[in-house]
């Protein structure tokens, strides 16, 4: 497994050794001990699993009392993978760092706590598996409206359509009145 810190260093773009011929393919998706040297120690609770058509969005999304380090990666289609820093005391505060994720790249985002976190699914459909390091709540969960102007994140909307969003995510909050992160 290659990791790349990217612009905002936390975040941490991994990309597996692939092992195929005509059979098929075979590649390692996670390693603690390579993961705890590269990206932190962290243990993961959650597994989730979300299907999406072409044109969803969906986030900006964390929780706030209960933060959660996700590990992304697309198994089908392609999605467009943001995460925005939510610390106050980073020198990355309020940056957002943007990837590709494919079944084709098959790489994987080190999303770490402290961080909101959106994708916007660029294929016909995609499916997106996460690891979460704790569990899913509810009750503190937080949406930053994908479309901030502060933020000014540059989506890779098709034909400039907006995108279709849950209720909760077009009822999000503005960057300036989100709770932050020490």
């Amino acid at each position: 497994m290659q990791y790349e810190k990217l612009a905002i260093p936390d975040v941490v773009l991994l990309t597996p050794q692939v092992f195929g011929d005509e059979r098929g393919f075979f590649l390692e998706t996670f390693r603690q001990s390579e993961f705890e040297n590269h990206c932190g120690s962290y243990q993961f609770v959650q597994d989730n699993h979300s299907k999406s058509a072409q044109g969803i969005l969906r986030g900006l999304h964390y929780q706030y009392e209960q933060p959660q380090g996700k590990l992304v990666r697309v198994t089908r289609g392609e999605v467009f993978d943001v995460a925005v820093d939510m610390r106050k005391s980073s020198p990355t505060f309020g940056q957002w760092v943007g990837v590709l994720l494919s079944e084709e790249n098959k790489q994987l985002l080190w999303v770490p706590p402290g961080f909101a976190h959106g994708f916007y699914v660029t294929s016909e459909e995609a499916e997106f598996q996460y690891k979460c390091t704790d569990y899913y709540n509810p009750g503190d969960e937080v949406s930053i409206l994908w479309k901030d102007p502060t933020l000014a994140i540059q989506w890779p909307l098709k034909k400039d359509m907006e995108p279709q969003v849950s209720d909760k995510d077009a009822k999000g909050c503005s960057w300036k009145n989100a709770p932050k992160f020490s």
